[in-house]
Order: C-alpha cells, then structure tokens, then sequence
C-alpha cells in the first residue's frame, strides 16, 4: 500500500478508462506528478500497471487487484521542442496527436505520419506506434524510465529493440523520450495531416466504441492466392473481411462493417465479450486462410 503520509494522490474502487468502454475498476488507482512519487508507487506495489490513453486496453470484467498508476500530470506532460535542432522532450503521458500538431507548428517534422494513432508517448514507445505512414520508431533518440526496482534507466536508441508493433521496454516504465525530428515545410505537414486523417475517417469506425486494430497484421507463411505471397505482411482485416468475419457477434459486441479489424461495443457489453468474438475471429481465419492471428491490443487480467 502506499504511506498514509505519501503526497500521492490515490483513488479507491476507480473507473479504468478504456476507448472500448467495457471492463471492471482498479482497485486503487494513483496519480503520481513526478518521477520520485513514481518510484514511492512502484515500492508499493512493484507489478503496478501503467494506465496511458486505453485506446489499445481492454480490462478484465472482475477489475484489477495491481495498483493502477495514471501519468496524465506534472512532470510526465511537459514537452520541450527545439526548433533549431530538431530535438524535442516530453513526457511520458503527453498526447501524441497534441505533440503531432505542436511539432508541425513548430516547423519539424518527422511525427506526422503518426496522426491518428490514439496514445500517450508512453503507450506509443511500448507498442512502437504506426501504420502504414511509419512507426514512432524511426524518430526516437532516447527513452528515459524506471526500472520496477525503483532505478532510473537511459536506453539509447541502438539499446532499443523495436519492431513491428513491439519494443522490448515492457519491463520498463517509460517516464520521458527524446525525439530527433528536423525542419521542414509545416505547410506540407498540415497537408499531410489532413490527408491521413481524411484515409482514416472514410475507412475506420472513428466514432464508435472499439479499442482500436485488435490484431497484428499477419506475416505469411505461404504463399495465399489473391492475398500475398510467403513474407508478405498482410491485412489482417482483409483476412477477416474475406473470411465472413464483418458483422459477426458476441454478446454486446461485434466486428466492425467499415473496417474488420475493429470490434464496436455497445452499451451492455462485457470484456467477456470482446474476448469470446475475439477467439472466434480466430478460429474463422485459421478455418479459412491457415492464418493464426495475433492481438495487438493489451488485456489487463488480475494476476492476484
């Protein structure tokens, strides 16, 4: 538990706040404003889980028994950007669209390709943010963080493992990056943004309730006529749009019609859900294709 006397401000019984909306609560939830009260968080509780924007989360419907660790505050939302060389500073629970459009503002580039992408940096360094315009990968020069002992860590980015939509920091809690970017046409950028974001509206359920792309795009391992051949990332919401996946249902939810590789929930669903229309995409795509599917998304189930 944390000190009685700890500055810390904590919640009890707390909502967790995913974009797919189903889940239980966090047992306590804290807000920590500085690396020192993070560490206090992690003496507490050392299998803590850290809760950045939920676009990509899903909760487990008992809750989480783990202290629940929010940086949406103090140190870990400060952003300094240097116009003249390209560097910029931020925090780890800093909004990725917000640092997208402060960068273009600022005349540096590199980030746009990302907007879209709903996430904290945190969030966007674990996962290795992107899609099809690039990864968050490409830009970053530096992660600062905390071991679960306590210890702060500096890895440069050669010590990074990134890869597709994975980084090898999960043993770390990232607590700020420094990012390379460099100067450019921040009209372009503009453009670009509205370009990207035009792609995304006409093509994802932006307005519904989902956590995002719930699967990794598949790389093959044969040849699959009329998909790619062996080596090829493909789509996985093409697999599951050509195997009958879109509008299938479990409970309160279902695969989206606009984009397969999304799950819309409605007002009664449950976690329960989500995961038993989740092992039935599976099961489709593997009946079709041969294809075993990967989640993309995190689910938070309570080890205790």
């Amino acid at each position: 538990m944390i000190r009685s006397a700890s500055t810390v401000p904590v919640e009890h019984d707390a909502p967790i706040p995913t974009w797919i909306g189903v889940g239980g609560r966090a047992d306590t939830l804290a807000r920590p404003s500085t690396s020192a009260q993070l560490a206090e968080c992690l003496a507490a509780d050392p299998a803590l889980r850290v809760l950045g924007d939920g676009a990509n989360l899903i909760v487990d419907d008992a809750g989480v028994r783990e202290l629940v660790v929010s940086l949406r505050q103090g140190e870990f939302t400060e952003a300094d950007l240097d116009a003249a060389t390209g560097l910029v500073r931020v925090g780890a629970g800093f909004d990725l669209a917000k640092l997208i459009h402060a960068t273009v503002r600022t005349g540096l580039v590199g980030l746009e390709g990302l907007i879209g992408v709903p996430a904290t940096i945190g969030g966007a360094l674990r996962m290795n943010a992107g899609g099809t315009h690039g990864d968050i990968a490409r830009s970053v020069r530096r992660v600062h963080g905390l071991q679960r002992d306590g210890r702060p860590v500096t890895l440069e980015r050669e010590d990074i493992a990134f890869g597709y939509r994975t980084s090898g920091l999960e043993g770390l809690i990232v607590t700020a990056a420094e990012l390379a970017l460099r100067p450019g046409d921040p009209d372009a950028a503009r453009a670009e943004l509205k370009k990207i974001m035009r792609h995304k509206s006409d093509s994802q359920p932006l307005k519904a309730a989902t956590c995002g792309c719930v699967f990794r795009n598949p790389t093959l391992a044969d040849d699959l006529d009329g998909v790619g051949v062996a080596g090829d990332r493909v789509s996985a919401g093409l697999l599951i749009d050509r195997a009958g996946g879109k509008g299938l249902a479990a409970g309160g939810c279902r695969v989206s019609q606009r984009h397969a590789n999304f799950v819309e929930t409605a007002a009664d669903a449950s976690t329960a859900d989500v995961l038993r229309l989740i092992d039935r995409v599976r099961t489709l795509v593997r009946g079709r294709f041969g294809v075993g599917l990967q989640t993309e998304l995190v689910v938070w189930r309570s080890a205790r």
